[in-house]
């Protein structure tokens, strides 16, 4: 069975181009709205993200407003750099040097004096392993 095309008429003819014109224009359109329904889509998404970061950040800045103005801040900062102190409070320096505590204990301080000696991993070994001399005098 032939389509034979010469056998409709010319109105029928015109018909089906202009239908296959309105058919062809109606998918553009549709692909068209459909690109820019995805680059909204995609710029919405970039614009909630932006924002989800600016609200963290606003939220960091606002917790560091409330510590930077809270009184402890101020206590420390005027403390640290104008060596004050508050009522009730002493101060003790602890010099950088030797951190060997004062006995009177003569026998005893040549071992702690060797003790604080001995390196970090040194004392933790004869911490552990070694048996401490439990004479008394």
């Amino acid at each position: 069975m032939k389509f034979n095309l010469s056998a409709t008429s010319n109105a029928t003819k015109i018909i089906l181009i202009c239908e296959f014109i309105l058919v062809s224009y109606l998918l553009y359109s549709l692909t068209v709205n459909i690109y820019q329904s995805y680059q909204i889509d995609s710029h919405i998404k970039n614009f909630q993200e932006e924002n989800a970061k600016i609200v963290a950040e606003n939220k960091k800045k606002a917790e560091d407003l409330l510590y930077y103005t809270s009184s402890e801040y101020i206590d420390k900062i005027a403390k640290q750099n104008f060596n004050l102190i508050n009522s009730g409070e002493e101060v003790i320096i602890i010099p950088e040097g030797e951190n060997i505590p004062i006995n009177d204990d003569a026998s005893n301080d040549s071992a702690v004096k060797n003790y604080y000696y001995l390196s970090n991993p040194a004392r933790w070994w004869k911490f552990f392993f070694e048996v401490p001399n439990m004479e008394k005098s």
